[in-house]
């Protein structure tokens, strides 16, 4: 058993570390899919669909659908490497600087203007919570996590303040599988029942879904775009045997290239 958890500590890149003995503590506390490396790469490749259904082929509903599994992935992504981090400051660094520096490329892809931050921002401010409630001082697990998420309204974060909040509540969870999959499930069924209504999926007609009895009573909340977010839940919980160790500044970078990437080809096709 303990050579197992040291075993799976090496491969989260903790090994030789001055808390390497913490660290392996820790990893015993945390559920769910700790393979971050894999999980980044699916959610860059979810939110290129994402973005290229919203700039590229608005017609083509299903993308935008596949599109909400992003984020909770980078939300997961983000808990378990803060559970990990060596330095909560510098990693809220690196968020805020990528945040920055990808903001010119996210105005021109996205069409956004200065007031309409990346999803970096909110990455950070959910962040700065954590580490809040983890510290205790100064009562800063009370105002910390509030300050945050009143942030996220103000300068008006992608994701709002439910990005923020779903970040705190999976931190919350992050030592049961059985309480992520109910914060998950709350929260897209909550998220969902403000969005718009799915009609078809893949030229599928989701109407019987809505109409027609015990699906209805079933279904119903489910067929919503937001609600959708659910999808990324048996990612987030299913542990991957084969890690990938991806270089910290290439999971940085490939969030501006794929907005270079969607802002090439918007030029190449025409688009605006």
């Amino acid at each position: 058993m303990q050579e197992n958890q040291k075993k799976t500590a090496c491969q989260a890149g903790l090994c030789g570390d001055p808390i390497a003995g913490a660290a392996e503590r820790a990893v015993r506390q945390i559920a769910g899919n700790t393979a971050t490396g894999w999980l980044k790469i699916i959610a860059l490749v979810f939110m290129f669909i994402d973005h290229a259904g919203k700039m590229l082929l608005p017609s083509l509903a299903w993308m935008r659908m596949l599109g909400r599994i992003a984020f909770p992935l980078y939300a997961w992504c983000l808990v378990v490497g803060f559970h990990y981090t060596r330095s909560a400051p510098k990693y809220i660094l690196r968020v805020v600087l990528v945040g920055i520096i990808s903001q010119p490329l996210y105005m021109i892809a996205l069409n956004h203007t200065w007031r309409e931050p990346n999803v970096f921002l909110t990455l950070a401010l959910g962040l700065c919570a954590l580490w809040g409630i983890r510290e205790k001082k100064l009562l800063s697990q009370v105002w910390a996590p509030i300050a945050a998420l009143a942030l996220a309204v103000v300068l008006k974060c992608d994701y709002n303040w439910r990005g923020v909040a779903l970040i705190i509540l999976l931190y919350a969870a992050q030592d049961s599988r059985a309480a992520i999959a109910a914060v998950m499930t709350a929260f897209c069924l909550y998220w969902g029942s403000t969005s718009s209504t799915l009609s078809n999926f893949l030229g599928l007609d989701l109407a019987f879904l809505r109409s027609t009895e015990p699906f209805a009573t079933l279904f119903s909340p489910w067929m919503k775009l937001q609600a959708m977010a659910i999808l990324a839940l048996p990612l987030m919980l299913i542990p991957m045997r084969k890690k990938m160790k991806m270089p910290w500044w290439l999971s940085y970078a490939l969030y501006p290239a794929h907005l270079a990437l969607l802002w090439l080809l918007e030029k190449l096709m025409g688009v605006r």
